[in-house]
């Protein structure tokens, strides 16, 4: 049986023929596993934990990479060997893949239908806690000219004024708007104060001139009643 490694052991310590970095150097990034990658991020390991074993675990318990970006501190922090700033280290380099995943080609591609909206939202609310509230400023093609987030409110509420949502818009020269936010409880059907706030946006559309074309509403599909995992309140024609 394996003795538990006794000290903090950093892949610099490793044997040259397992270090990520060597591999990395000679073969490529493309050569390293997803275990890899994590540990070359993360650097070291614990007492009694190596890196790259707990890169392993880490995975193991999430199921892929992918999953990771629904996790939360408190999550990372349940494996062994990961602290408060190893956790806090791994959510930001989440976000930032978040980020990026969300912005792949979004200025190229043309927002039209609500399922392009969701599919362009998913990696940013994967794992979010609180309601965001967001505006897609668009050109005269449905094209993206900008992303604003509006307000960020609590696990049930985000309530956003016309004002603060045409505000971007006016100054990115849009034609068009698509207002969205996410329900962090998975289910998208709106709520009364949704409703009530699609129509002050919609009436105010009227006076700046600026088109309101949907108002999308993110979930999760394995919440949604309809299997969708967003409500759209043009395709319900509310808009």
């Amino acid at each position: 049986m394996s003795q538990p490694y006794p000290t903090n052991r950093r892949i610099r310590d490793m044997l040259a023929s397992e270090r990520p970095q060597e591999r990395l150097e000679k073969l490529g990034v493309g050569s390293l596993s997803d275990t890899e990658l994590l540990a070359m991020i993360l650097r070291s390991g614990t007492p009694g934990i190596d890196v790259v074993s707990m890169c392993r675990e880490m995975l193991h318990e999430a199921g892929s990479l992918r999953n990771l970006l629904r996790w939360s501190a408190e999550d990372f922090r349940k494996i062994r060997g990961i602290g408060k700033v190893k956790a806090l280290q791994l959510i930001a380099m989440m976000q930032v893949a978040k980020r990026i995943l969300a912005d792949e080609e979004s200025h190229e591609t043309v927002y039209d239908n609500a399922e392009m909206v969701a599919r362009h939202f998913r990696p940013l609310v994967a794992g979010a806690e609180v309601e965001c509230f967001w505006v897609l400023c668009l050109d005269r093609k449905n094209r993206l000219i900008k992303r604003v987030e509006v307000t960020k409110g609590t696990a049930t509420n985000c309530l956003a004024h016309p004002r603060e949502i045409y505000r971007p818009a006016i100054k990115a020269n849009a034609t068009a708007i698509i207002a969205v936010h996410n329900h962090p409880s998975g289910d998208p059907a709106p709520s009364r104060a949704d409703i009530q706030v699609t129509r002050q946006i919609r009436e105010s559309a009227k006076i700046v001139g600026i088109e309101l074309t949907d108002h999308v509403i993110i979930g999760e599909r394995q919440r949604d009643p309809q299997g969708l995992g967003f409500y759209s309140f043009q395709d319900a024609g509310l808009i």
